[in-house]
């Protein structure tokens, strides 16, 4: 992860208030000259009135200035602009961020609206699922600045990949951890004794001392959610595994129901 970042970054030209360009842009800083932005302007027509009554269907020349280049250019960001129309946005998201080789793609999210229901379309799980890189869920009100970042990993893993999910969540919390120059905490959730984690596993693969490791008993939503409040949490750093079969069959997984649990930015890995 010592390449220049290079992230891609989601504008539906439908809202108001472009957050993840807006987090973009602070990432991006913080990493100049390196940093480079993809800016991917596209409709999710599964949110959208795409009728010809919708006014802010409508973007010129203009719009664009105002909105992308310019905050982009006042930070002396290097940057590139793509505009997409296909209905297929998921998929054209995961192919333009292949092409561009992101380091992540940001996308943005409506607040939540209550802890038991999260307005994702199925396509936006389709992208959390098969995207070849990180996908940083950006929403309202989140704090900009990353002084706490938590990982909330399974060491109770039996399986190969979730063992290597456990692997790359660490590395990705630790390298954005040492980008923002933030803390670093891991939670890890058990139901009962017998599916206690070990701990002492957890401090020699995390290098944290026993304060920055959270091992509680809970559902895992409950406790990430409840650790991620105690330590204040500007980004929690989670993974999903990719599932095969149709897109309906991917929701309602423990995933879901930690995302929905939260109101920072969350990192999702698969």
């Amino acid at each position: 992860m010592d390449k220049p970042d290079k992230l891609l970054v989601c504008v539906n030209p439908n809202e108001e208030e472009h957050l993840a360009l807006q987090r973009a842009i602070i990432t991006a800083k913080l990493r100049e000259p390196t940093a480079i932005l993809h800016v991917f302007v596209c409709v999710d027509g599964e949110a959208v009135d795409t009728r010809a009554t919708n006014d802010s269907l409508y973007r010129n020349q203009k719009w664009f200035e105002e909105v992308i280049r310019r905050p982009i250019e006042e930070n002396n960001i290097k940057y590139q602009v793509e505009v997409c129309w296909s209905h297929e946005w998921q998929e054209a998201i995961q192919r333009s961020a292949k092409v561009f080789g992101a380091d992540a793609i940001l996308l943005p999210i409506p607040r939540k609206v209550s802890y038991s229901r999260l307005t994702f379309s199925e396509s936006k799980w389709s992208l959390l699922k098969g995207a070849d890189c990180p996908v940083i869920l950006v929403r309202p009100g989140a704090h900009e600045q990353r002084k706490v970042i938590l990982a909330a990993v399974n060491f109770q893993a039996a399986r190969d990949e979730q063992k290597e999910l456990n692997a790359r969540l660490l590395e990705a919390a630790k390298f954005y951890a040492e980008r923002y120059s933030a803390e670093l905490h891991v939670v890890n959730a058990y139901i009962d004794s017998l599916n206690y984690p070990d701990r002492g596993k957890l401090a020699r693969e995390t290098g944290l001392t026993a304060e920055h490791i959270h091992v509680r008993q809970g559902y895992t939503d409950e406790v990430v959610s409840a650790v991620a409040k105690d330590v204040s949490a500007d980004l929690v750093v989670m993974g999903t595994l990719g599932q095969n079969g149709m897109v309906s069959a991917r929701r309602g997984n423990t995933a879901e129901r930690v995302i929905a649990g939260l109101d920072m930015d969350v990192m999702v890995l698969n």
